[in-house]
């Protein structure tokens, strides 16, 4: 069987190469995929051959191919159909790099939800972290909330914090085309220079040094700021002299790797992802999708989708591949 995935060879170079499928095991699904979505932030540093060197086991995605620096087969949101295997017929979301056929261990192919399009299944891991976030946040009723950075993580959580009965979120992100987006959500937005003072729940997810000082200079006493970027090897300086202490303010991690929360040990990662699955059955979550891009385009056109050269309009949130 043949297939054809996406490859990255060198900094800012990508290729799709031909490759023989070997025979599928018992325990395997041969899918079809039919779209799949680009994790900017995280594709952008694999693109960009930005990943620490320190960081490449921590960073490597479960079915990738090849290894980091270069050449490597990267990504994690594809959506298909299982061609063969037990779940024959029904459409699945794998954590599986851009390829057009592909085996994958049966027990990673999770159904998706019939009220699901292909096309927004494809955020499905993305939700799955901001899911995380939520645990992670044990965010409470009537809670002021702000989220800094308007991608799509921290849209999508978001999205979950406005489902907290009375919880007040407010948005913050440089780029002004994202007010439409949180507010179809029901959130307010802001600049930084006009983010509320006083938040009792902080997001921070702009992957920026600046951001995480914003949070920081504008937590409630207790706050808990949780932070969701992820900086490779960079240092990031911050404040922690000035308020930190005597607020007795609260920065703490989150991130996909383990179940958040007091939800570990209750839950499997197949019951987050499963769950994740059924939280996009909102059509207002296609506003985070960008245009479609053809996969046999993707060498091309993935310097532009990941922000790495100039595009006329708005970057996409979520680039989304497909494969018809």
């Amino acid at each position: 069987m043949q297939a054809r995935a996406f490859w990255t060879v060198a900094p800012g170079t990508g290729e799709i190469r031909a490759e023989t499928l070997p025979p599928r095991g018992t325990d395997q699904a041969l899918v079809r995929a039919r779209a799949s979505g680009i994790s900017r932030g995280t594709e952008r540093l694999v693109f960009s051959g930005r990943v620490p060197e320190n960081q490449w086991a921590a960073m490597r995605c479960p079915l990738q191919g090849g290894a980091f620096p270069f050449p490597v087969k990267y990504g994690y949101s594809a959506v298909g159909v299982v061609e063969e295997g037990e779940q024959a017929g029904r459409r699945v979301f794998v954590l599986h790099p851009h390829q057009d056929l592909f085996l994958a261990p049966a027990a990673m192919c999770i159904p998706v939800p019939e009220d699901v399009p292909d096309h927004r299944a494809v955020l499905a891991a993305n939700m799955e972290t901001a899911l995380n976030i939520t645990w992670d946040a044990a965010a409470l009723p009537g809670e002021r909330v702000l989220v800094i950075g308007a991608g799509v993580v921290g849209l999508l959580a978001a999205f979950l914090f406005l489902r907290i009965p009375g919880a007040r979120v407010t948005v913050c992100d440089l780029d002004p085309a994202r007010r439409a987006v949180a507010e179809s959500f029901g959130a307010a937005f802001c600049a930084p220079e006009d983010a509320p003072a006083e938040q009792e729940l902080i997001l921070h997810a702009s992957a920026s040094a600046a951001g995480l000082r914003l949070a920081l200079s504008r937590a409630a006493n207790e706050a808990r700021i949780l932070e969701a970027s992820w900086f490779g090897a960079a240092d990031v300086p911050l404040p922690l002299g000035e308020a930190f202490h005597s607020k007795r303010l609260r920065l703490i991690s989150t991130q996909v790797g383990q179940i958040g929360g007091a939800m570990r040990g209750r839950r499997t990662y197949a019951d987050r992802l499963s769950l994740a699955l059924s939280l996009l059955a909102d059509p207002a979550l296609d506003a985070l999708l960008g245009p479609a891009t053809r996969f046999e385009d993707l060498p091309r056109a993935m310097p532009a989708l990941l922000g790495l050269t100039p595009t006329d309009g708005p970057a996409p949130l979520c680039p989304l591949v497909t494969y018809a």
